[in-house]
């Protein structure tokens, strides 16, 4: 039978909640304090550095949850990674680790039988080995190269049974490994992109506006010589709510919008004999096709336009941007 969720009921919820948050932030804030006097996380960063192969993650239940996290935010971050499952790994899937290769294991107890029963293995291959447990005294602290002590006074739990506090330490020193070795490589917003090319980021970071702008015929532009009768027929045709006016070589020499009508509207009675040249605006915004499509939107964005010309090296138009080519390529 549910019980009904009550205002004591509420409020006991949300006091625990914050008490969890509370508990686990100190902790972080403890393991903080205790890197100022332990060289351990450097040793650390340096041998992941160094290492001439890939990191291997290890640890079984939740400490293996972590471990995926952990490996998969290393291997986003320009250190290749990968997660074994001890149980696994002493059933054929060792054969995935080399003598490069560094290996870290996880558990909190340091005491994890499916760990101890691969890492002598892993040792005698010549992988470096990194513990990261809340045991500095555990069998697996003492086979380690290096140890890393996620120790906490007290997990969240009311009981002080399940993993939460200690999973929450050892998931932010993964972390702030993988931040310090991000920034050692020299690992750039590009390298980022190309590793998430099917993300919101990576389509911002590797999109160019060769990749989304129309072309050829598509591209809306008049003369300037021609009329504006035939300027809005053009307009019309190609769908983008403008034209560029060109020269004879093709270079942008203005733009006239769907703004530029309505605002002609209140004045001008006779529009066939306007000739787009005396009604155009000059100087258009222009973008090349290599720059990124984000780039493109700043500038729109900046001047508050919807669209834009693009331009070669010699200032040809070579193509045309409107803002709903930049949504529908997800770009913004």
């Amino acid at each position: 039978m549910l019980k009904a969720f009550d205002a004591n009921m509420a409020a006991h919820a949300l006091r625990l909640a914050r008490d969890t948050l509370r508990n686990e932030a100190e902790a972080i804030a403890a393991l903080n304090a205790r890197l100022a006097t332990d060289d351990s996380v450097v040793q650390a960063i340096e041998l992941l550095l160094n290492c001439k192969g890939r990191v291997v993650v290890s640890g079984i239940g939740k400490s293996g949850h972590i471990g995926r996290k952990i490996a998969a935010t290393l291997a986003s971050t320009g250190t290749p990674a990968l997660f074994v499952h001890p149980a696994e790994a002493a059933h054929g899937d060792l054969g995935m680790v080399t003598a490069d290769d560094a290996f870290i294991a996880i558990s909190y107890s340091g005491e994890s039988a499916e760990l101890m029963t691969i890492l002598p293995v892993v040792k005698r291959m010549g992988s470096k080995v990194i513990a990261m447990t809340g045991k500095p005294g555990s069998s697996l602290a003492g086979i380690a190269d290096v140890h890393l002590n996620v120790a906490v006074d007290k997990e969240a739990c009311p009981m002080n049974l399940a993993p939460t506090t200690s999973t929450t330490v050892t998931l932010a020193l993964g972390d702030a490994i993988a931040v310090a070795l991000l920034d050692l490589r020299g690992f750039k917003e590009e390298d980022f992109a190309r590793s998430h090319p099917g993300g919101a980021l990576g389509r911002r970071l590797l999109t160019h506006v060769r990749d989304v702008m129309r072309s050829g015929d598509a591209v809306p532009k008049v003369t300037a010589d021609v009329k504006l009768t035939d300027a809005l027929l053009e307009i019309t045709q190609k769908g983008m709510g403008m034209t560029a006016v060109v020269d004879a070589d093709d270079k942008p020499i203005g733009v006239f919008t769907d703004g530029d009508l309505r605002r002609m509207i209140e004045k001008v009675q006779d529009f066939t004999k306007v000739v787009i040249r005396d009604v155009m605006h000059a100087n258009p915004r222009s973008i090349s096709p290599e720059k990124l499509a984000v780039d493109a939107v700043a500038v729109m964005e900046q001047f508050r336009i919807n669209q834009m010309l693009v331009t070669d090296a010699d200032g040809k138009l070579v193509g045309a941007l409107h803002i709903h080519d930049l949504t529908r390529a997800k770009v913004i």
